[in-house]
């Protein structure tokens, strides 16, 4: 290790090269970095927190549940199995922890520039106080380091939830999910505040490969006939009221477009009709998962849930990968998304109703000045969700804030939200969109745009207020 390069973080990391704007966004930052985190949606395990057992290995933390990490690996030729992810059917590879993270220390130079270095590097440095950059001399210096730390109490789930300052967090079930976790960390008394959200895909998509089994249990879970559709509405309606009673505030759909569909009562029972006898085409399938969108419009202005809508994904897109390992491996691509005309349908009923919010997502870029901005600039309903996903980069911020704020402002988007499995790169991440807003905020008051003080309350907002009151939290 005596050639080790050393690891540092500059304070004024994300801000403009111009001195001006640099300085006016490090006072606007002073104000807004270290307010708490505020997670609205996100895939952490709650296990974590109901059980606070501590973390196994630096691999099993850092490398196993971070697809961003591992599909840049699988690029470059790095077999899966050598990182040790899980196999579809359960079963690992008999892969040494420590080999694993020697294979993806080797690796590191491979997200250079990215913003997985970018939240890796602020995890080493501020979550694990180590001061040489991680590469194949300093390996086994890093394994140690953070595999020790994880077997103390100050590294164990609740203690990191405490020291990063975590106010809420949103974790996501599946409408068979019966929260055991999200009880137990009820009943522990403990103070950690972890939300549930209600994530009905595997029933709502008939081409899920868990569409058929998965409807059975639905059927049992509830007492309700699920293969009528009155049947399959009321289902429904009882698991949001018990996802409710257990904490959500929300709702998310993972469709593959943005298509809202209102068919008669009687279409609608003829569609489902043909989903539950299995004699459908894609066609049909599309437009069932746009009726069930619609009907859960429906139903949030009913519960009062919010709903997310996180389209314009083409999932396991590797077919040899998906038969190996399954779902989010990192195998998921952007595709083109319309908006304005597929959701006229549900906007047409519920656009300008009190009380209905949609977050919209999208992996289209395209479409942030096109549609979502004025979309979102005009119906009450509607809010823009952040930067997703390919787009979670400063970069992406930037374009999201540049193609959106002339139509639809800061406050009719919802500030910013993780959405990770990777439960220590939540600070990371949320200072690093911290610094992009604030950033973009000193651009403006250096274009006298916008007054410091105003500047000052927007960033705020955008950290911690706008979250908290989209999600209703």
């Amino acid at each position: 290790m005596n050639d080790a390069k050393p690891l540092h973080l500059d304070e004024h990391r994300l801000f403009a090269a111009d001195p001006t704007q640099r300085a006016i966004a490090a006072r606007l930052y002073a104000q807004a970095g270290t307010l708490p985190i505020v997670s609205p949606h996100g895939h952490t395990d709650p296990s974590w927190w109901a059980t606070d057992a501590p973390f196994s290995s630096a691999t099993e933390l850092l490398l196993v549940p971070d697809h961003y990490v591992f599909r840049m690996l699988y690029s470059q030729g790095v077999p899966l199995d050598a990182l040790g992810i899980p196999r579809r059917d359960g079963s690992r590879a008999r892969v040494d922890p420590r080999e694993a993270w020697r294979v993806f220390a080797r690796h590191f130079h491979l997200f250079r520039g990215t913003p997985s270095a970018l939240w890796l590097n602020h995890v080493f440095h501020e979550v694990f106080g180590l001061r040489v950059r991680l590469d194949e001399g300093t390996s086994d210096h890093y394994y140690d380091t953070i595999t020790e730390a994880l077997q103390t109490d100050a590294f164990r789930p609740r203690a990191l939830f405490e020291r990063f300052n975590i106010e809420v967090i949103a974790t996501t079930e599946g409408p068979l999910d019966a929260l055991a976790h999200h009880q137990t960390i009820r009943d522990s008394g403990w103070g950690g505040r972890v939300l549930t959200a209600y994530r009905p895909d595997e029933v709502v998509d008939p081409e899920h490969e868990a569409f058929a089994g998965a409807l059975r249990r639905f059927g049992e879970l509830t007492g309700e006939d699920v293969l009528d559709w009155d049947g399959y509405l009321r289902a429904h309606r009882k698991r949001r009221d018990f996802f409710i009673r257990m904490g959500a505030t929300s709702t998310d759909h993972g469709h593959e477009t943005a298509l809202a569909a209102d068919l008669s009562a009687a279409q609608a029972r003829a569609l489902f009709a043909k989903i539950v006898r299995g004699d459908f085409d894609a066609r049909d399938a599309e437009l069932f998962r746009g009726q069930v969108l619609t009907e859960m419009a429906a139903m949030s202005l009913d519960d009062g849930l919010v709903m997310q809508l996180h389209p314009g994904c083409c999932r396991n897109h590797n077919p040899a990968l998906f038969e190996t390992y399954g779902r989010n491996v990192g195998a998921d691509l952007p595709l083109a998304t319309e908006y304005v005309r597929s959701l006229k349908p549900l906007l047409d009923r519920f656009g300008n109703a009190p009380g209905f919010r949609l977050i919209l997502f999208t992996l289209d870029e395209s479409t942030y000045s096109r549609e979502l901005g004025p979309m979102a600039g005009h119906y009450p309903g509607l809010l823009l969700g952040p930067a997703w996903w390919f787009h979670d980069a400063p970069e992406g911020m930037w374009r999201f804030r540049e193609q959106t704020l002339s139509t639809a402002g800061f406050y009719n988007t919802v500030g910013f939200n993780d959405d990770t499995r990777a439960f220590l790169s939540i600070p990371a991440r949320h200072d690093v969109a911290r610094r992009i807003d604030c950033a973009v905020l000193a651009r403006l008051v250096a274009e006298h745009r916008l007054d410091e003080d105003e500047a000052a309350e927007v960033a705020v907002d955008l950290a911690y207020r706008l979250p908290k009151r989209a999600y209703r939290l």
